[in-house]
Formats: C-alpha cells, structure tokens, sequence
C-alpha cells in the first residue's frame, strides 16, 4: 500500500527519531544525560492528584465527555486568564479545552487553511508549525528571527512581501526555542499587522509562567479577539505535560471553527483529567514562587555548564524552561557539535537547527533535568 502524497512533505518528528537514538545508547549502559526535550520532571501538586483521584467514582467518570469539556473547566480557564493576564472570555463560547495545545495546531490548520494557502512561520520556531502546515496542504511562508531584533520580526520588512495569500501567521511568545518575549507594544504591532493583511494570528503560549516575571497575552491587546487566537497549555506551568491538557482562546466565531474539527477528531477529554485541570488552574501563589524556585536554581547550573563550552547567551532577558546558547565562533555546525557531546560526554542538547535555519550555531539546554545531573554534566568537562 502506497502511503498518501501528504506524508511526502514530513519527515518524523526530530524528538522521536533521535530519542530512539538516545535511548538505544542507555540500553548499551551509557550514562546519558538528556537535556534534550522540555519534558517537565517534576510531579503535579498533591491537590491535582487528588482531584484526579477523588474523580474516578463519580457517577458520569468513565462517560464520553462533551467536545467542549466541563463548564467548570471552562470557567477555570476564563478565570485563570482574567487573573493571570487581566483577559476577559466568556467560557460559554471563547474558551475550548484540547488534549494538549499541539493538538490545537492541527485543528486551527484544519479550521482555517485551504491548499495553497501561506502561512506565516517563524524561523526558529516550533517545527510542528511547518509540519502541519505541509500536512494540510498549505504552504510554510518563513519569516526571520535573529538575536540583534531580539527574535521579533521585521514587520516593515515582512509587509513589503506579498502577503496575498497569508492566512494564518504563527508566534510564540514568549518564544521557543530562544525564550525571548514580546513587550505590550510589540504584540500590538502584531495585532495590527495582522488586521492590515486580513490574517489570522495565532500565539502560541506555553511558557508564560516558567521564569517570566510579566506574563502577558495576546488577547490582552485592544481589538485582538477580531483576528487572534491564544494556544496555551498545562504542561509546563503545572508539569502535566503527559496529561495532555490545553486550551484555545479566541472569539466565539474563531472558536466554533475550530469546534467543527476537533468535535470530528476525539470523544472528549477523560472526566478525572479534567477535574485535575481545574485543580492545577486554582493554584495558589505559592504553587508559582516554587516552581520559579527550582528553575532558577537549575538555570544558574546550566550557565555554568554553557560557560564551560564556551558558549553565550542571554542571562538576564530570556524566560522559559530552556537556555538558548550561541556556540563559539569556529563551529560550523551545531548538529555536528551535539554528536560529539552525546558520544563523548553523554550528553545529550538539541541543536538549534532543528527550529529552523536560523538556529545554526545554537544549542538548546532544557531545564527539565535534576540539578544533581547538571552538575554531573558540568563535571564531564
């Protein structure tokens, strides 16, 4: 059987190919060190266990859920970013619960893209924006991010492009793979772009509260609920990462777009996970002055090691669960570089080129790792 033309665009996913790689060295007995994926290694809070515990004898558990979630997730949602980001919805029709914010890029793709359509992609960025955009059959329109505009782009260089056919156009701020952020001023430049070329903006929005100091949204921006869209997600800020818990928000016509496909697409999301969601969403202050804490204390360590490879890298401005470090001038190649780290230090980081072009001559160090590993890794050189 000949697979269908769309698989022709893709190739498999970086993390699942080379992770398979990883972990074939571990079954030789290499001491690997993954800084590779941000894959939170710490627990949810005992409340959030709780919740999913207490939620397997209630009475409609083992049901299939509504397409929408539960009310109450909903409102969970809208009050969280009400509190969090001053951003008001309204959870009837403005806020739709997903198994995860990845699953969000297929379905506004889905929703909004016909073949041949552009699409605004940043270079470095998330490489699922690219890869789904090929799957539907649209085409990736790349836009460029470097370190002197502080990884936002040029939208005085990008409008004088054709943009005639652009429907959609992807951020992520703050940013993945480099942790920079985008200032009030900046995501209203966006929103306004946006509206001048009759594009949708989708921000992609995961790290908001991972070393942040100024979470900020871009359904914060006066008349962005016209021509945006937020992904946002449970697996970093309250390390749910394999729960599978996001949301998208927008205006209730954007999101009943959406709704169409995803309704097609699963039954629901499992009653407990849900009912843990809504646990995670109530957290105490306490719960981010932690979580802010450990990171902090790791991300110290992982500057250490980049000084150690004679690397550099923003230590005061970038946020997230991940330092993006710029390699020393002489290394041509950051995928030839991390080979030679996994197999002669048992270490593994992810090169930046995987992001895109504009990676090369990066590394990305993830935080997610113990602090007794890192200063392991440190010691390995």
């Amino acid at each position: 059987m000949i697979a269908a033309d769309r698989l022709k665009t893709v190739e498999e996913y970086y993390f699942s190919k080379k992770l398979r790689e990883v972990r074939g060295l571990m079954a030789e007995g290499r001491p690997i060190i993954n800084m590779g994926i941000g894959s939170p290694d710490l627990a949810p809070s005992k409340e959030v266990i709780e919740a999913l515990q207490d939620s397997v004898n209630g009475a409609n558990a083992h049901q299939y859920q509504s397409y929408q979630g539960l009310p109450e997730l909903r409102e969970a949602f809208a009050s969280f970013y009400h509190a969090k980001f001053g951003v008001t919805v309204n959870p009837a029709n403005e806020v739709l619960p997903l198994m995860g914010s990845k699953e969000g890029i297929m379905h506004i793709s889905m929703a909004f893209l016909n073949p041949g359509d552009e699409v605004l992609i940043p270079n470095p960025g998330y490489p699922t924006y690219s890869s789904v955009t090929n799957l539907v059959g649209a085409v990736p329109k790349f836009y460029d991010l470097v370190a002197k505009n502080g990884w936002f782009p040029d939208l005085e260089v990008l409008e004088k492009e054709d943009l005639s056919k652009v429907k959609i156009m992807w951020t992520s701020y703050p940013h993945m793979p480099t942790g920079a952020t985008a200032s009030e001023d900046q995501l209203k430049d966006l929103v306004a772009f946006a509206k001048r070329n009759n594009i949708l903006l989708v921000n992609d929005n995961p790290y908001s509260f991972v070393l942040n100091q100024s979470p900020i949204s871009i359904l914060g921006v006066e008349g962005a609920m016209e021509v945006a869209l937020e992904l946002n997600s449970l697996s970093k800020t309250f390390n749910m990462a394999g729960w599978r818990v996001g949301m998208v928000l927008g205006s209730k016509a954007h999101i009943d777009e959406v709704l169409k496909v995803k309704s097609n697409m699963d039954s629901g999301m499992f009653y407990g996970i849900q009912k843990g969601a809504i646990a995670a969403l109530e957290s105490s202050d306490a719960w981010f002055d932690k979580l802010t804490q450990v990171y902090t204390s790791r991300r110290n360590l992982v500057f250490q090691l980049a000084d150690k490879l004679n690397c550099t890298y923003d230590g005061q401005n970038a946020v997230g669960m991940f330092v993006w470090a710029k390699l020393p001038v002489g290394i041509a190649s950051a995928e030839a570089f991390i080979n030679e780290v996994l197999y002669d230090k048992n270490i593994f980081i992810t090169p930046g080129t995987i992001f895109g072009s504009n990676g090369e001559g990066y590394i990305r160090f993830s935080l997610c790792v113990t602090e007794d590993k890192i200063k392991e890794a440190i010691s390995r050189f």
